[in-house]
């Protein structure tokens, strides 16, 4: 068996409400630390990204909010499911995120979770809020890509 196979690849959270909540300005990818009860939650896709967010405390990222689900057969051993995770980050990009973090009204929001080989990795994104109407104009944009689409299918 191929090792990639080995260890689940692939997807296992998203957070779409971020991209309807904010303008993603930057992506990154970061590791994390995680429990071993945890991983194996991950695996089952116990995962939720929603609310989530990334503080830099300490020098040092921390992810709060994801709530990780208990693993069922994780007895006296599991977890807390919204415990704080450390991110791992390098220190260049550390110290360019605590700059960029700084400026009002930009926030650090997890987008997915996946595994790449054995390593559970988050996608983060450096984003802005959108106001309301920023959100109506998306949804109106969409919406008229989407109209122009179906025309074009139904001429063919």
């Amino acid at each position: 068996m191929p090792a990639h196979d080995q260890h689940g690849t692939g997807r296992v959270a998203s957070n779409r409400k971020a991209l309807h909540d904010y303008h993603v300005l930057e992506r990154l990818e970061a590791g994390i630390a995680l429990l071993g009860t945890e991983v194996k939650s991950v695996r089952a896709g116990g995962v939720n990204l929603t609310g989530g967010f990334a503080r830099i405390e300490n020098g040092r990222a921390v992810l709060h909010g994801v709530h990780i689900a208990p693993y069922t057969a994780g007895n006296r051993f599991n977890h807390d499911p919204l415990r704080p995770r450390a991110l791992l980050l390098k220190r260049r990009e550390l110290g360019r995120l605590v700059g960029q973090l700084a400026q009002k009204g930009f926030a650090l929001v997890p987008l997915a979770m996946y595994f790449r080989g054995p390593w559970v990795k988050v996608e983060l994104g450096l984003c802005r809020g959108k106001t309301k109407g920023d959100q109506r104009e998306t949804l109106r944009r969409k919406t008229a890509e989407r109209e122009v689409r179906q025309a074009v299918a139904r001429r063919m």
